[in-house]
């Protein structure tokens, strides 16, 4: 499925991969945001031709988001940028699991510029937000005069039962507490899409995840093992613990919150 809308003069453009969902691309004001995932590169190449695009900005390196990048860069020459921290795994050839291979497609290496505080397209200046948590080199982008907020994978759904192993939740609530300084109502997420109530989600994710983290800290203080409190927190093993072979778990989320006892 390869859907394309328009909401607030961002175009939106709507994919859908088996076992994985839905997957965004944006373009607004000559400016691409992410680059979609290789499996989807026939579709995404008809849409690039359609509109001008003069640059690429990156939410994060992950394949889903980078996976035409490589392509972009060979036919139109046009920059593409990336936090200094995803750089290194652009420029490698697809630096991920076999599954995430045969999901989202075999991404080709590709030299990012780095990304530095602002990014300007044609008549905006883009803030860049540093937003870890889901990656290390995630951001967001946010123009000040339109209000519109492209938050990459910070929020994708309100109620988080699973994540993959190297996330962190105490750091993407962290980074929920800073876009939330901003102004704005509605997002543009790189799964969820154009979320019209975009802040009451986000303040709704970072509501589950306080309470979750309170609750899961008390169990812990009161003797309850790792095991123990996954057991009784996320008992349902959802399809994509077996079929990412664990990378993707909801013991992560207990072990990611316990490493950081202070947060």
């Amino acid at each position: 499925m390869f859907v394309v809308d328009e909401k607030e003069g961002v175009v939106c453009a709507e994919m859908s991969v088996e076992k994985m969902g839905k997957v965004y691309v944006f373009f607004v004001d000559g400016m691409l945001v992410d680059a979609g995932p290789q499996l989807c590169e026939k579709e995404l190449i008809a849409f690039y031709n359609k509109y001008p695009i003069d640059q690429v900005v990156l939410t994060h390196n992950h394949e889903d988001h980078t996976g035409t990048a490589p392509w972009l860069q060979q036919q139109f020459g046009i920059p593409i940028f990336v936090h200094p921290k995803g750089l290194t795994e652009c420029s490698e050839d697809t630096p991920y699991p076999e599954y995430r291979i045969q999901t989202w497609g075999r991404r080709a290496p590709f030299e990012a510029q780095p990304l530095e505080s602002v990014v300007s397209s044609r008549s905006r200046n883009w803030q860049v937000i540093e937003t870890p948590g889901h990656a290390r080199d995630h951001v967001a982008f946010y123009d000040g005069e339109s209000k519109v907020m492209f938050t990459g994978d910070l929020y994708v759904n309100p109620r988080t039962k699973v994540i993959m192993r190297d996330e962190s939740i105490p750091q993407i609530m962290q980074s929920i507490r800073k876009l939330l300084e901003y102004e704005f109502t509605s997002i543009f997420c790189s799964h969820a899409g154009y979320v019209e109530n975009g802040r009451s989600k986000l303040e709704e994710k970072l509501a589950y995840l306080e309470n979750l983290s309170a609750q899961l800290k008390r169990m812990h203080g009161q003797g309850m093992t790792v095991e123990e409190i996954r057991e009784e927190l996320f008992p349902k093993r959802y399809p994509i613990i077996a079929f990412s072979g664990t990378e993707w778990d909801s013991m992560h989320i207990v072990t990611s919150i316990l490493a950081n006892q202070d947060d």
